[in-house]
């Protein structure tokens, strides 16, 4: 319940918050630390569900994993809290705000901090929640959520969220997930983001139907990553990725809901660029691109369901 002492800590946290917001130009206030972390992955499946016995109002479903790899890398804190206090936001306190929605001033307990600097035992953050289905203000006392966002320099305690809806109902599941995320994303090794296609090059076998087409990549910071595809008589299309500069044939496509099917699926471009193709032959170029589209083809589509800048 609303208790009406929140109303200056409100008021005061609210003022802050105007300064460190934006408008999004879908009318939802996102925080100015939100980065464009490239292109999104795409999941099968979402995110959702309350634990068993927690009060959740709070919506999980659509997260996709793309989602909430997009979220880590934007996000320098990720936490577990528990809501132990609310407070209602007038509308003129709640520029932006989307159709639905309700902006809350909120007090919680850190329960769990899955990266980011020390934040104390409690936290405090304003966040837009949807109203429930009798169009009031939801109920949060002791829920359970997950928080992506940051802290608010010189003020302890303050999260600015890294968009206004980033606080999700918690749950096993949900954090289990964002924790493997995490440890990838924290891995010296973890594969870079891919920021375009550099060089195709198909060469032919001695026998028809038989070649190999290599792809190297240009990426964020440098490191190498490239496919190898080949093509045998008689047998399926075969290709891997690597992320080292030893070229490998055995090497395997990635798995599912992994960083590697991540920066490939979601950041490679939808056809191979004509001046990517260094093939001897028109030929072989067209072959290097229809071995391309065989890669995207089984990477699958890389899906999203939030924004994306």
């Amino acid at each position: 319940m609303t208790k009406p002492l929140c109303r200056p800590l409100a008021t005061a946290f609210y003022a802050t918050a105007l300064t460190l917001s934006a408008v999004a130009p879908s009318g939802i206030a996102v925080a100015r630390n939100a980065q464009d972390s490239g292109a999104l992955a795409g999941g099968q499946g979402a995110v959702s569900g309350p634990a068993e016995g927690v009060a959740a109002p709070l919506d999980t479903d659509g997260q996709t994993y793309a989602d909430l790899v997009d979220l880590a890398q934007a996000s320098p804190v990720v936490v577990r809290a528990t809501v132990h206090r609310q407070s209602k936001l007038k509308p003129e306190e709640s520029p932006g705000l989307a159709p639905g929605f309700v902006r809350l001033y909120i007090e919680a307990d850190t329960a769990a901090l899955l990266v980011g600097p020390d934040l104390g035992e409690s936290l405090r953050f304003l966040a837009d929640v949807p109203l429930d289905a009798r169009g009031k203000v939801p109920r949060l006392a002791k829920a359970q959520v997950l928080l992506f966002g940051n802290v608010v320099p010189g003020k302890p305690g303050e999260l600015q969220l890294t968009a206004s809806d980033t606080m999700f109902a918690w749950n096993a599941g949900l954090e289990n997930q964002v924790r493997a995320i995490l440890t990838e994303l924290i891995n010296p090794a973890a594969p870079p983001r891919i920021t375009g296609v550099r060089e195709a090059l198909h060469v032919p076998g001695n026998l028809i139907g038989e070649g190999e087409t290599q792809f190297f990549f240009a990426t964020a910071n440098s490191k190498p990553v490239s496919i190898s595809v080949v093509r045998r008589p008689g047998e399926p299309t075969r290709w891997g990725v690597s992320f080292s500069e030893i070229v490998d044939q055995a090497a395997q496509p990635p798995q599912p809901r992994t960083l590697a099917w991540y920066r490939l699926a979601c950041s490679l471009p939808p056809a191979l660029p004509a001046r990517a193709g260094i093939s001897a032959t028109e030929a072989d170029n067209r072959i290097a691109a229809e071995d391309y589209a065989q890669v995207l083809h089984d990477l699958g589509p890389c899906a999203r369901n939030r924004a994306h800048r």
